[in-house]
Formats: structure tokens, C-alpha cells, sequence
């Protein structure tokens, strides 16, 4: 007869397949059976055995809790999926089996671990949905709530996504399928390499027209439009899509409403960051398909292959992370639109006049911590004391930056965005 602990870890277990299970005892994180062997052979943990009952034993493998994030980092760069299972309540007060749930499950789109995120770039999870000559593609990075989705038509609807995908680059795509059949198309129709854990998503196909990313196939019926439909008003508790500018735009529906659905499946909590949806038209932004981009050296340096040396190197003398990513995403999606090109020069002119102010605004950005990434931590429970006083020290500081940029002439900054409370 199995032992309690062993059929609850196998009824949990069973709802994870594809994920290696972190399974919280005290405070250690064990993994049993096959995660066991992986997570010794990738990690060079000392491989071990339970008693499971029966007289059987089975492998085991644990970590410290309060180091799981640094094993995490290591397995999702090696393209595994992690599901984090915690106990509900304090062994010291239950009888019995301590109840336990799963979480979060980490996947390279969902991670929020700083050791995996690079402070000045975003981490997105894309979703793609393709058809003949129309695609729709959403975006999302939960460490700081950005939420995007566009649709893209034409005769060059492949050379469109392409363009999109190069710009976004994102850490993970979920496509329609249980295969490779989704991505095809811009692989002109050839499937992926003959390997288990390219099919399972477990590592990018080298085919990926963005590289370095991970695909993750979905039920097709996640992407079905009145499921995403409602999976996006739901979140939203709209009654209608239309106030964010989805009327007509079926395929970015069903790209974003994927997205929303597989986020309740792995990072829950992340979708409370999720406030909005901004639903845009590539035609606003000048277009740079992935050639032009290396060939500019725009955000990566040919000779060195690192943001050293390419324009986005050189410009790059933000203060903050948050900064940083803005500036990419400019970099990265040249503005069209006369209107906000002369809000952002005036801005600039505004600055470049308030010799004072600027040295003023430069030294209070000094002091402000991440505060998109800090807040997605909190929100999502998984802050740390020292992520706190980073929050605690930021927050001090903006009231301070607000008076300065409120006493700059003409208040350049007001069309940029107001900063929601």
C-alpha cells in the first residue's frame, strides 16, 4: 500500500505531467521519480530514495526553499517547466496529510525570478494564431502588466508576423495545436526537427523565425473566439470588447484571450497586474523587418553580439530599468505619427532649457528601484524583505520627482501618459 504523502504527490503529480514538480516539505522542495533524475543530472544534486510504500523506494532529489530560485533560473534557461506546489497550512497545526496545491507553474514566458530577467529588457509571452492572410499576435510581460495585442492582414501576412515576432523577441509563443502544425506556416510549411523536447516546447526549434524563443502548442479550443472572448471579458468584467479596440479584430481576441487563459493556469496571480488592453496598428510604426535590424545594428552589435556598440548601446544613458525598457521599446517600433514625435521633442526641448531641474530629476532617478517588477512581485506574493525596502525607498522618492517635473513650463509631460495612482 502506498504511503499517504506518496498518493497525494501522485494525484497532484498527475496534473502536471509535463512540469517538474517542486513539492513542498518543511523547507525543502523534494522532487520524486523522473523530475529526481533530471533535476540531479542537470543540477548535480545528490540523487537519493523515499520510501513510498509497497517496500518500494523511489528517487528523490531536494532543495533548500529559500535557495529554490536560483535551481529554478537553472532549469527554465535549460527549457523545463517548473510547477511550484506549496502546503496550504502549518504542518504544526494539521493532523494528518498536510494539505498542498500548485501555485505557479513557471514556464520562460511567466518567470519573474530577477536571476532570469534582464533589468532592462522586457520578458514576453507572445500567443499567435495564424490563417490564411490574416494573424492575430498579443503580448504580455507579467513582471510589469504590459498587455498588447495587434491584427495583421495582407498578401505578406508571414513577412508581417516575422517582423513582430523580431521585434518583440519573446521568451515563449503559445500557439493553436498539439503539434508543430501551428508554426509551420513560417517555416514554409516544414515541420519541426525529429526531437521529444522540441515537440513538447521544452526547447526552441532552431526554425523559430525569432531565434532564441520557446513554443508552447495550446488546446486549439483556447483559441476558439467566443471562448477567448469570454475569457477576456470575464478578466475584465466588461460587458463589451469594443472600449479597447478589439470591434473587428477577431484574431487579436482570440490571440489575447489564449493568453489570459494559460496565465490562470500558471501565474494566477499575475493576472491581477493585467488592468487593460491595448489593442494597436503596426501602420503607426515604422516597419523594420529582421534584416534591417541586424544590419542597423539596432539593439545588437554584429561584432560583438551584445548591446555594446549597437545604437541602442549608445543611446542608453536611462537611470532606471524602467527607463531602459522604454527606451528599447522606442528604439525597437519608430513612431509614424507626427503627434507623439513632437510630444516626445518637446519633452526633450523642455529638459534641455531646465539645466536645474534636469540635474534634479537625474539624481531622483538615481534612487528609484524597479517599481513595475517590485510591484509584480508583491502582487503576485512572492516578495521578498529586501524587494519591500526597494518599494518602500522608491516610494518616498516619486512624490519628490513629481513636484519637479509639475513646476516644469508647459508640463511637457502630460501627453506621454499620466502614471496611474
Amino acid at each position: 500500500m502506498l504511503t499517504p504523502i506518496r498518493r497525494q504527490y501522485l494525484a497532484i503529480k498527475k496534473q502536471y505531467p509535463d512540469a517538474i514538480l517542486f513539492f513542498r516539505m518543511g523547507d525543502f522542495y523534494e522532487t520524486f521519480d523522473e523530475d529526481a533524475r533530471i533535476m540531479s543530472r542537470e543540477l548535480e544534486i545528490v540523487l537519493t530514495s523515499r520510501e513510498a510504500g509497497k517496500g518500494q523506494r523511489v528517487p528523490l532529489a531536494g532543495i533548500p526553499c529559500h535557495a529554490a530560485d536560483n535551481y529554478i533560473a537553472r532549469l527554465i534557461n535549460r527549457g523545463y517547466k517548473v510547477a511550484v506546489c506549496e502546503q496550504l497550512l502549518d504542518p504544526a497545526t494539521v493532523k494528518g496529510i498536510v494539505p498542498r496545491e500548485v501555485v505557479r507553474v513557471i514556464t520562460p514566458g511567466t518567470v519573474v525570478e530577477p536571476q532570469l530577467l534582464t533589468e532592462k529588457r522586457n520578458n514576453y509571452l507572445a500567443s499567435l494564431i495564424l490563417e490564411d492572410k490574416a494573424a492575430g499576435l498579443a503580448y504580455v510581460d507579467v513582471t510589469t502588466g504590459e498587455f498588447a495585442a495587434t491584427q495583421l492582414q495582407g498578401e505578406a501576412i508571414l513577412q508581417q508576423v516575422q517582423q513582430e515576432l523580431a521585434r518583440l523577441q519573446p521568451a515563449e509563443c503559445l500557439f493553436p495545436g498539439e503539434g508543430c502544425s501551428g508554426v509551420q506556416l513560417l517555416n514554409n510549411g516544414r515541420t519541426a526537427p525529429d526531437d521529444q523536447r522540441v515537440k513538447a516546447g521544452a526547447i526552441p526549434p532552431p526554425w523559430l523565425p525569432w531565434g532564441t524563443g520557446h513554443f508552447t502548442p495550446l488546446e486549439p479550443r483556447l483559441f476558439e473566439l467566443e471562448v477567448a472572448r469570454q475569457a477576456l471579458l470575464d478578466h475584465f468584467a466588461a460587458a463589451t470588447l469594443d472600449g479597447f479596440g478589439c470591434a473587428g479584430k477577431p484574431l487579436a481576441v482570440q490571440a489575447a484571450g489564449a493568453i489570459v487563459q494559460y496565465l490562470a493556469e500558471t501565474q494566477k496571480a499575475a493576472l491581477s497586474l493585467l488592468s487593460s488592453l491595448a489593442v494597436y496598428s503596426t501602420d503607426s510604426f515604422m516597419v523594420l523587418d529582421p534584416a534591417t535590424r541586424r544590419n542597423l545594428e539596432i539593439t545588437q552589435s554584429i561584432r560583438t553580439s551584445s548591446q555594446k556598440g549597437s545604437l541602442l548601446g549608445i543611446l542608453d544613458a536611462t537611470r532606471t530599468a524602467m527607463g531602459g525598457r522604454l527606451l528599447r521599446r522606442w528604439i525597437n517600433q519608430p513612431l509614424l505619427e507626427l503627434e507623439g514625435l513632437r510630444a516626445r521633442q518637446e519633452a526633450v526641448a523642455a529638459f534641455y532649457e531646465a539645466h536645474q531641474a534636469r540635474q534634479e530629476v537625474i539624481s531622483k532617478l538615481g534612487k528609484i528601484n524597479d517599481l513595475e517588477r517590485l510591484t509584480s512581485r508583491v502582487v503576485q506574493g512572492i516578495a521578498t524583505p529586501r524587494d519591500l525596502v526597494g518599494l518602500k525607498a522608491t516610494l518616498e522618492v516619486v512624490p519628490e520627482l513629481d513636484g519637479i517635473l509639475e513646476n516644469l513650463p508647459g508640463r511637457p509631460f502630460a501627453p506621454l501618459g499620466a502614471c496611474p495612482e
